[in-house]
């Protein structure tokens, strides 16, 4: 088994913008190199919105660096970018976005969201770029849910869709920088399934809904997080009421990190650079949309 090196309460809510009431569950400035290549995990909702005359979110916003991952349980978010790209994902639906060599981004619910209101649940991730691809030109991958495979676990326990990386001969639609499982899970009630993943790789388990015990030692809940350790490959779960949970895998990048705010490069000179490029409109070049 991966052995628990650390668990995490579920942390206090913080607003994104007006529209993301988040939990940010890891970041590279609390657990280090831990999670490599996985920088930050921001667990937003579930929260219910009152319908509005105008979106509620995140107004244009840089990134440069890495790559960004949002899952959407609930509701719609609606998005656009400066290379072009936009449209809106809902339920099961996943955006991976490349900002790589630098994109300006904004994030807002969409108008049927907006006017219908209702419940809002999802999950953003960011996730590091080798030194290699941090100039790489932006890129993005809308995923719709029913690109995403799903594997029924033994004995009934639940179903695994796979984001990114392979389970049981069948590999995710995530073009990824570098090797990753990104696995989304569901337990039934009682549902107890081990899972695999590679030696050397460390693992982050989240859980979005419920209460799952992990390799039968520790006991998570919503919003709680498990950190496991590299040696090893398997990983125990249990669920005593329907769950839902994330499992997070991927091969460690090994580079320096530098991150501040949304800039993530390798270097301190690097992200003075970065500051000033877009103090100066240099960051990226705009597109039409």
């Amino acid at each position: 088994m991966k052995a628990i090196r650390s668990v995490h309460a579920a942390p206090r809510h913080h607003w994104v913008g007006n529209g993301f009431p988040v939990r940010s569950l890891f970041s590279h400035h609390d657990h280090g190199q831990a999670l490599d290549p996985f920088l930050l995990m921001d667990y937003a909702g579930p929260a219910t919105f009152q319908p509005a005359t105008r979106p509620r979110g995140v107004s244009e916003h840089p990134h440069k660096g890495f790559e960004t991952v949002t899952i959407v349980y609930q509701g719609e978010v609606a998005h656009r970018d400066s290379t072009g790209h936009g449209g809106v994902i809902g339920p099961g639906d996943v955006q991976w976005m490349t900002a790589g060599a630098g994109i300006l981004h904004e994030e807002f619910h969409s108008d049927a969201f907006t006017e219908a209101g209702g419940a809002l649940q999802m999950v953003q991730l960011w996730v590091n770029l080798p030194a290699r691809a941090k100039g790489m030109e932006p890129g993005y991958q809308a995923i719709r849910a029913g690109d995403i495979p799903e594997v029924a676990l033994p004995e009934g326990a639940g179903t695994v869709r796979i984001i990114a990386g392979d389970l049981a001969d069948r590999a995710g639609p995530a073009q990824t920088q570098t090797p990753m499982q990104v696995w989304d899970v569901r337990l039934q009630r009682n549902g107890r399934a081990t899972l695999h993943l590679p030696e050397g790789w460390p693992v982050a388990v989240a859980v979005v809904d419920g209460t799952v015990m992990v390799n039968d030692d520790g006991v998570l809940r919503d919003a709680d997080l498990a950190i496991l350790a590299t040696e090893g490959s398997a990983v125990s779960l249990e669920a005593n009421n329907e769950a839902r949970l994330l499992v997070l895998s991927g091969e460690p990048i090994g580079e320096p990190v530098a991150a501040r705010g949304p800039f993530v490069m390798n270097h301190e000179h690097e992200i003075e650079q970065a500051l000033a490029d877009f103090r100066h409109n240099r960051l990226v070049p705009r597109k039409a949309s």
